[in-house]
């Protein structure tokens, strides 16, 4: 059996194509393949907090190319080979004697076999499609924050975000999803919430004139075009990485986030959010994004 290791990951590093040497090859159970290679620049699917989808993209070799239809998050136990996939992982990452890989899912089975050399090949324009939504969303996530820290809560909470404002974001979020030029964020506005010192109430019947100093905010930081960086602390699929963004407010804000990203804020045209509120229970926020 082929030795395999962790694959090396370079979408943090705005690669979108890499050549690259298969590790794995093991039916999908759907006529299909899954494909482990040692480096890829496609971003996978998380299996724990799946709100940024899998990138697209082709893998090719031979002179036959196919495209990938998915990409999962995958652990093999590497003494056996044994590969397990998305849901069906049974360890956390740095688990002694696993390795977690990126798995590329072909829609059809084909002559691929270890050691193959293989090129991969990124849809550059979907990536950066999501790229813009992932970064807006967190920079939605800072400007409501500020916008809420003054007048809406009637205690001092005790968690704040990067820029010192308290954290309504991290408080109240149950479910993130990223789209193409999108994010949208779902915050629950329960008794907890209420716990914790925010005035809800207060919060909702003034949501027009929050969303007006929101979009201010977004629209004065984009204008900025401050550069976005990804910090990365190794280059495995598992390997902690940082969005980085100074919007010169006092702290560098730097937060823990898998996915892809923008390189500078002047890759938007505009940032805009809008809420739809549910059952007086769930605040929903969608940061959309237009392409400069």
């Amino acid at each position: 059996m082929t030795a395999i290791s962790a694959t090396r990951v370079v979408f943090p590093d705005y690669q979108y194509q890499a050549q690259a040497n298969v590790q794995l090859v093991e039916a999908d159970g759907q006529g299909g393949l899954y494909v482990v290679t040692d480096i890829t620049p496609f971003h996978p699917v998380s299996h724990i907090w799946p709100d940024h989808p899998a990138d697209r993209g082709m893998l090719k070799w031979g002179g036959d190319s196919q495209p990938v239809v998915g990409c999962h998050v995958g652990a093999v136990e590497l003494v056996t080979g044994q590969l397990f996939v998305g849901a069906a992982i049974p360890v956390k990452r740095f688990e002694p004697g696993w390795g977690f890989v990126v798995v590329h899912q072909l829609a059809t089975d084909m002559a691929l076999a270890a050691g193959v050399a293989v090129e991969l090949v990124v849809d550059e324009i979907y990536q950066q499609a999501l790229s813009r939504g992932h970064s807006g969303g967190h920079l939605s996530s800072l400007a409501l924050n500020k916008v809420l820290h003054q007048g809406f809560w009637r205690k001092e909470a005790s968690r704040k975000d990067e820029l010192g404002h308290y954290d309504f974001h991290s408080y109240a979020q149950t479910e993130s999803r990223v789209t193409e030029d999108c994010s949208t964020d779902t915050y629950r506005l329960g008794k907890t919430l209420r716990k914790r010192g925010m005035n809800t109430a207060e919060m909702l019947a003034a949501l027009p004139d929050i969303t007006e100093q929101v979009n201010q905010q977004l629209t004065a930081w984009c204008h900025e075009g401050f550069p976005v960086t990804l910090r990365k602390e190794g280059s495995a699929l598992t390997d902690s990485r940082y969005w980085q963004c100074d919007l010169l407010e006092g702290n560098v804000v730097e937060i823990p986030c898998g996915g892809t990203h923008v390189r500078s804020l002047a890759e938007y045209a505009s940032l805009t959010v809008s809420f739809d509120i549910r059952n007086e229970q769930e605040l929903i926020m969608i940061t959309r994004s237009v392409k400069a």
